[in-house]
């Protein structure tokens, strides 16, 4: 929330989620998903839940009627068109609730009343009228839209506001149905309106603009500016061809910018990307990497200027911290624009401590990997550095190995390996040839680490190919993968087996949070 709490500055959150936003094709949510966002709507702050469009189909229906039942706090809100049906229908869908509202809506713009509505300008005012008296006999919170608001003439659009008002209505939404309007037409049609109905004290002002030109927060911000005091929006702004206003950016811009926009809202922020994720899973509607708020990448950086300016101080490149909208903590992304600090920071987080001559040869070989790999992981950052490392100080090497396999069964092996500099044999028996060389290892090596991968490719064709083996061990958490090629495969196994536990004891050398190796072979190995 912001520090402001003058109840004259509250804006209150109208989330369409649940109605506008799965209106989006592709973007239906099962009963259950639904019941899943309005739980953590309600939890989250949300206003008002425009839980659906009850007319609309048997399940919305019952959607919004569920909904309505199990909301604690929020207001939950269905839709109905100016019509005696579609409004009783909307009645019953929402009485259960603790604090009902019914909204409805008629479009007021030539264009519309004339081609979808095929009315005259006087019978569309005769519908306002008698729609919003008809939902005020059930309920008290009715809640009256000019669809296409920002294309209808402004003299009519008085009228709509004022009639609807006397008939009833205590909030007016007038939106941006078709994404049309700009901020500063916008400011000054609510400002008209409000300054020009005469009864306009005795409603609540809503916006609800779609984002077809790319100004639906800008253009809400405006609205709210001029005197609205709802905001009609969605998780992701999701919503009908280029969506809603989205609901974390309306509640960050106020937060964030309170100097300039001095309002508050009732939004829990930190649980702005948990909706997101539900909202995103629910739809089957990823959010796009460079998303405001809760994109993958809001609070993540490549760029070596900004992560050396973030490393001195945070607030050089964020205007907001991650935490304020749940997210962990801010993410330095390594990749090929990446500077030296940034690099020498993550070494540390991975628990390296690099000479200046060895971090300057680590960091001269990611920047080559980086070249060719678009992204960086961790893993990949320690492998870079471990290969390096391990070509000196491998203290496990594969010296012999010799297998016994065929239908009779069981399949042996027989494997000598240098350890720290001593050999070592021992033969053991598996469920297979491979099975048996690893069990041979996990005898001269004892280890609680578990073979979470096994993969062998072919590096060439032909019977004669070199195999090309990956292994990947998880010990306590930590995760290590090492290939080998060879042109027995056998062979390879063992050898990247081998690797993998080299690895682990690099970690454990440096001290990586990895589970160490139990004390046997900790004797063993000499350590």
């Amino acid at each position: 929330m912001s520090q402001t709490n003058n109840s004259g500055d509250r804006v209150l959150i109208f989330d369409t989620t649940l109605r506008d936003g799965e209106q989006c094709p592709g973007a239906t949510m099962t009963f259950e998903e639904k019941l899943e966002v309005a739980d953590l709507l309600d939890e989250m702050g949300v206003d008002i839940i425009e839980a659906g469009f009850p007319i609309a189909s048997e399940g919305d229906f019952e959607a919004v009627s569920a909904i309505a039942k199990r909301v604690k706090r929020a207001v939950v809100a269905g839709l109905a068109r100016a019509s005696f049906q579609d409004i009783d229908r909307c009645a019953e869908a929402v009485r259960h609730a603790q604090r009902p509202r019914i909204h409805t809506f008629i479009s007021t713009s030539p264009i519309h009343m004339k081609y979808k509505l095929q009315k005259e300008p006087d019978e569309v005012l005769e519908m306002v009228r008698a729609s919003v008296e008809r939902a005020r006999n059930y309920v008290e919170d009715v809640e009256w839209s000019a669809e296409d608001g920002t294309r209808t003439e402004i003299d009519f659009l008085c009228r709509c506001v004022e009639t609807a008002i006397k008939a009833g209505a205590t909030t007016i939404n007038i939106p941006d149905t078709v994404g049309y309007t700009v901020p500063e037409e916008y400011y000054n049609l609510f400002k008209t309106v409000r300054e020009r109905v005469p009864n306009s004290d005795k409603a609540i002002f809503s916006v609800h603009c779609h984002d077809d030109l790319g100004m639906a927060v800008a253009n809400s911000l405006a609205g709210v500016r001029a005197g609205a005091r709802q905001v009609e929006c969605t998780i992701n702004g999701i919503g009908e061809r280029a969506g809603n206003a989205a609901l974390e950016e309306i509640v960050m811009a106020i937060k964030t910018r309170n100097d300039v926009l001095p309002f508050w809202t009732g939004i829990e922020t930190r649980m702005l990307t948990r909706a997101s994720k539900l909202v995103s899973a629910a739809t089957s509607f990823p959010v796009q990497y460079n998303k405001a708020i809760v994109g993958r990448n809001a609070f993540a950086h490549e760029s070596g200027i900004h992560q050396d300016g973030m490393l001195k101080h945070t607030q050089t490149y964020e205007i907001m911290t991650p935490e304020s909208v749940g997210v962990t903590k801010t993410s330095l992304v390594m990749g090929k624009h990446s500077g030296r600090n940034a690099f020498r920071a993550k070494l540390k987080e991975l628990g390296y401590e690099l000479g200046e001559n060895a971090l300057e040869d680590a960091f001269n070989r990611f920047k080559a990997l980086a070249d060719r790999k678009k992204v960086i992981y961790d893993e990949d950052i320690e492998a870079l550095v471990d290969e390096e490392i391990a070509t000196a100080t491998d203290r496990i090497k594969v010296v012999a190995l010799t297998v016994i396999a065929g239908t009779s069964g069981p399949q042996s092996a027989t494997l000598t390996l240098d350890i720290d500099g001593k050999h070592q044999t021992v033969q053991a028996t598996g469920n297979g040839p491979v099975d048996a060389t690893f069990n041979a290892i996990k005898q001269l090596v004892p280890h609680t680490a578990v073979l979470e991968l096994y993969q062998v490719h072919a590096v060439t064709e032909g019977t004669d190919a070199q195999a090309e083996v990956s292994v990947r061990l998880q010990e306590n958490g930590r995760t290590v993968t090492a290939k080998a090629a060879d042109p027995d495969t056998l062979v390879a196994s063992a050898k990247a087996y081998v690797a993998a536990l080299n690895k682990l004891l690099i970690k454990r050398q440096r001290g990586a949070p990895a589970q160490r190796f139990v004390d046997s072979t900790a004797k063993l190995t000499g350590v």
